[in-house]
């Protein structure tokens, strides 16, 4: 007896239940599927494009909209700062020269004639008035000389009115008496002539002034020119300087110079332009000036070098600011302006703006401001190095800084 068995094939693991043996030829020959693999690549593809699509967004636009809103909510603090109110007055114009001071009136005092000196009657820095004994020489022999000539002319003088009476009686001749008339004339020419001598031996001080040092000692010979002693008046000084040709036509006799020097600093001197001279320098195309300055308290003195200042007639409705105002720079003159405005918040506040200015002349530590600035506007005088433009301030109750100290250059 023939026995049948029956395989049985157990489908692998994974493999998909269809019904039909493993055997079954159309089982194997269905359709295709596509792998899970590339399926899982395409979506994490995507989803790595979405997160850097996000990512980018975030940096492009997000993070600076963030950043500009976090900026534009900042307000830095306040800045304190001294402000002046721009002016509008009259503005001297000035000439600025430099010189060196001369005396009206010096000299080196000498004698007319030589001699040995017998006395000294005066001290060295001391103040004389005009006609002052200063030096007597030895005037023995015209002493002598004078005694002789005064005799000469006592005889003469008594002979001369006794032969007038003789004449009156016509005892003796008119020829006599005219004599005796020239022996006496002769004997005055003498005793003149012999004091005119006397008179030089004594050197006396030709006006008021105050003396130098003394050159010279007692008993000490000197000859005719010798230099004893100088002699300047210093009540009033002159005060000589150059100024370029192209300035001829603004200066005039009779205008008005300040004047200082560096014994005195700050203090200022003043006077008048009393000289031009007619011819310009044809090396250097400068014309010399001369003011007289007024020295009665005898502080200046010749020789000094000055800083001079011509003032000129002002220039009308000028706005000026303080020199420390203006903020010099390669890219331009600057001052901050300070504007009323408005915070974050609504409230009112007070910012600088930063405005491009035109200077003109200085003068007493002031600039003429020719455009840029209106009279009437707040302008930080001090501060400027810590401020940008819209930057918010604070006014200070310290004011403006003063001038600075002038050397005039006026």
């Amino acid at each position: 007896m023939e026995s049948h068995s029956t395989v049985t094939t157990v489908p692998k693991p994974g493999a998909p239940l269809t019904g039909r043996s493993h055997t079954d030829p159309r089982g194997q020959a269905g359709r295709p599927r596509p792998p899970r693999v590339a399926l899982y690549m395409t979506l994490t593809v995507i989803v790595l494009l979405i997160i850097g699509g996000l990512f980018v967004a975030f940096d492009k636009i997000v993070r600076p909209a963030m950043i500009g809103k976090f900026l534009a909510s900042m307000m830095p603090p306040a800045t304190a700062v001294a402000t002046v109110v721009a002016q509008s007055e009259d503005v001297p114009q000035l000439l600025p020269a430099v010189g060196s001071l001369q005396a009206v009136h010096q000299v080196t005092v000498t004698p007319e004639v030589g001699g040995s000196i017998t006395k000294i009657l005066f001290q060295s820095g001391a103040t004389v008035t005009a006609g002052t004994p200063l030096l007597q020489l030895n005037d023995k022999p015209q002493q002598g000389d004078l005694a002789n000539y005064r005799a000469q002319a006592k005889v003469a003088e008594l002979d001369l009115a006794r032969y007038r009476a003789l004449v009156a009686k016509q005892a003796t001749s008119q020829q006599t008496v005219d004599q005796q008339q020239a022996a006496l004339d002769q004997a005055n020419a003498g005793i003149a002539k012999t004091n005119a001598l006397i008179a030089q031996l004594l050197v006396r001080a030709p006006f008021d002034g105050v003396l130098g040092v003394r050159q010279v000692d007692v008993g000490q010979y000197i000859k005719a020119g010798d230099p004893v002693v100088t002699l300047t008046d210093l009540d009033e000084l002159y005060a000589n300087f150059t100024l370029a040709e192209g300035e001829r036509g603004r200066v005039a006799v009779g205008q008005a110079v300040r004047l200082t020097v560096d014994a005195y600093p700050g203090r200022v001197f003043e006077g008048t332009i009393t000289a031009i001279d007619p011819q310009v320098s044809s090396d250097t195309r400068t014309v010399k000036l001369q003011a007289t300055i007024p020295n009665k308290d005898h502080v200046l003195q010749p020789g000094m070098f000055s800083n001079v200042t011509v003032v000129l007639p002002a220039m009308p409705n000028q706005v000026t600011l303080p020199e420390t105002a203006v903020d010099y720079s390669l890219y331009g003159d600057s001052v901050y302006i300070v504007r009323d405005g408005a915070g974050p918040d609504g409230k009112p506040v007070l910012h600088a703006e930063r405005a491009f200015v035109k200077t003109g002349s200085r003068s007493e530590g002031k600039v003429v401001v020719l455009s840029g600035v209106k009279p009437g506007d707040r302008v930080v005088a001090a501060g400027q190095n810590k401020l940008q433009n819209g930057a918010p301030v604070t006014l200070s109750d310290q004011g403006a800084p003063p001038a600075p100290a002038q050397t005039p250059r006026p």
